[in-house]
């Protein structure tokens, strides 16, 4: 198993518990890919997740049919143990019943006190049908962690890290995360951040030197670090600088814990991961 190398970053930019949400369709599979790589780079102890779509009212009715449901997400959980178990990664199953997924998710990522929720961003049917839009953003807005959100063709990155930065406490958090991915997968990073038109120039200046503050730190901690502020929408200039280096891994900061519909609404975390192709890790201040 790889060791990562040694950094000064703080602790919460450790990946030491990841809970990968998935079910048994083809579209979480890139999901768990992804989830047992960082595992293998990282050290860190994988929680497959998966869950029995029912309610009372239906375990009432159709009893033989969830007690399939649950045997199926066995075999599913067991197939993710042995395969993580492959590439020497230690893994816990975790199955939970209910008819929110995204409940579910962020009240077993409290139970084992994960350090990173992956999932895929959509899907066709059970778990990952229900994860489409609404409920990866309630996963983001309710986790007290980060979360990864892995699109459908995603891959673990090995060409370049891109981090999107306003300066604030939220991207600096974002910046650890980032600055400790690098480390255990050994890429650059790309720091950017949007000059908006409608902001005002001081706070045009302050995304500036937001970069150059960024990359200072990035460089003392031993990082190979770029940076540029381009002006546009902060989730246009994400995503096409994101194309433009070959981009498979964009990390960007949220406003902490949340209600879903209050930040993430409309917020260049979601606009960022709804246009990805990539991978998109949304880090929690």
């Amino acid at each position: 198993m790889t060791t990562p190398q040694p950094t000064q970053l703080s602790p919460l930019a450790r990946f030491e518990k990841i809970l990968v949400a998935t079910d048994a369709s083809p579209l979480s599979a890139d999901a768990i890919k992804i989830a047992i790589a960082m595992c293998v780079k990282s050290g860190a102890h994988l929680y497959p997740f998966n869950m029995v779509l029912t309610n009372p009212e239906y375990e009432a009715m159709a009893p033989e049919l969830v007690e399939k449901a649950a045997e199926d997400a066995k075999t599913h959980l067991e197939s993710i143990v042995a395969e993580a178990a492959r590439h020497g990664v230690v893994s816990t199953p975790v199955m939970r019943s209910g008819d929110r997924p995204d409940v579910e998710i962020v009240a077993a990522a409290e139970e084992i006190n994960a350090d990173l929720i992956v999932m895929g961003q959509q899907g066709r049917r059970g778990l990952a049908r229900m994860m489409i839009g609404d409920a990866t953003l309630r996963v983001i807005g309710a986790a007290t962690c980060s979360v990864l959100s892995v699109p459908e063709g995603a891959v673990m990155w090995q060409n370049r890290i891109l981090l999107g930065t306003d300066g604030s406490r939220f991207a600096d958090a974002a910046a650890v995360s980032a600055a400790k991915i690098a480390h255990c997968c050994v890429a650059p990073i790309t720091v950017v951040s949007a000059l908006v038109p409608s902001h005002s120039k001081q706070r045009q200046q302050e995304g500036r030197e937001a970069v150059e503050r960024t990359i200072t730190e990035l460089k003392q901690d031993r990082l190979d670090a770029e940076g540029i502020a381009l002006p546009g929408e902060a989730d246009d200039v994400i995503i096409n600088l994101a194309k433009e280096k070959g981009v498979d891994l964009i990390v960007v900061g949220t406003h902490g814990r949340t209600g879903f519909g209050k930040v993430l609404l409309g917020s260049v975390s979601e606009r960022v991961i709804g246009k990805a192709n990539c991978a998109v890790l949304v880090v929690k201040a």
